[in-house]
């Protein structure tokens, strides 16, 4: 998903102007790759069904599971407001029993809850994903609810998202800072039990990394030893860093994968990283 996203993102930088005004390009370039990366098969029209016909138009798309239409989706060129486009989509969705609907002019994508009573139709905008202001990692997440294993329930997951959005921005009135919050966050029981690396046993088996760079961010590790969970936080620096460092990294990663290494020499070297680069380095067991 984060390759993917990127070269979008490169493409809206390079090319604004021709998805200004042209909203096929909008469509191929930037929305379908993302259907693909969400598991929709766009070539398959028992999943992704172009121009689909309802009383109220056609729909630029339905999106399909099990037989039955789960979604429509509303495309537009990257120089239309897509909240304008909402009351339209509401009608498609309304005319044929679909409750999920989103509109996209590439850039910004916004979900609608088409039966929400008592509500304007303006108002049923339950999640919006703007892929050229969010950070990578939150708009990761926000994408997953449109997912083919997801989109059942998106209407949910994103009122819980924006639940989740604005109970963190309640508790910043009360003085506790983004890195209070977010190391909270990440030792909630959701994933395993969140530990200083300080405080592992050699017996323990490591599942991954949290590393605190600016935001939380896991890294997977492979293998479940200390040392693998070390080799980890060193692949993460990879990319940050100049040629002669990548060098080095990649002999520290080979030295320490082929020999054995004290307990104790793991946990020094990582509480070196810790305060040579500023971060901070959780494990989960």
């Amino acid at each position: 998903m984060r390759k993917v996203l990127e070269e979008i993102r490169r493409k809206l930088m390079g090319y604004k102007g021709i998805y200004m005004r042209n909203e096929e390009a909008v469509k191929q370039h930037l929305i379908l790759p993302l259907l693909r990366e969400l598991g929709w098969n766009v070539e398959d029209p028992s999943e992704v069904r172009p121009e689909e016909k309802t009383s109220e138009g056609r729909a630029d798309y339905a999106l399909i599971k099990d037989g039955r239409i789960v979604a429509f989706l509303e495309a537009k060129n990257l120089s239309v407001n897509v909240s304008k486009a909402v009351p339209q989509l509401a009608k498609y969705c309304f005319d044929m029993g679909v409750e999920v609907g989103i509109v996209s002019n590439g850039s910004k994508w916004l979900i609608v809850n088409a039966f929400e009573p008592g509500t304007e139709v303006s108002e049923r905008v339950v999640g919006t994903i703007d892929l050229m202001s969010e950070p990578l990692e939150r708009i990761e997440v926000k994408f997953s609810g449109l997912s083919k294993k997801s989109i059942e329930g998106a209407i949910e997951f994103y009122k819980r998202i924006a639940d989740l959005e604005n109970s963190v921005k309640e508790l910043l009135k009360f003085g506790l800072s983004e890195a209070m919050l977010s190391e909270y966050i990440i030792t909630l029981p959701l994933r395993g039990r969140i530990v200083s690396f300080e405080d592992v046993k050699p017996s323990d088996r490591i599942l991954g990394v949290y590393i605190f760079d600016g935001g939380w961010r896991f890294i997977p590790v492979e293998g479940r030893e200390l040392k693998d969970a070390l080799v980890a936080v060193l692949r993460y620096f990879l990319d940050k860093s100049s040629e002669e460092d990548k060098r080095a990294i990649e002999i520290a990663i080979r030295k320490i994968r082929s020999f054995s290494m004290r307990h104790e020499k793991v946990v020094s070297l990582l509480r070196g990283i810790e305060e040579e680069k500023g971060i901070k380095i959780r494990l989960v067991l």
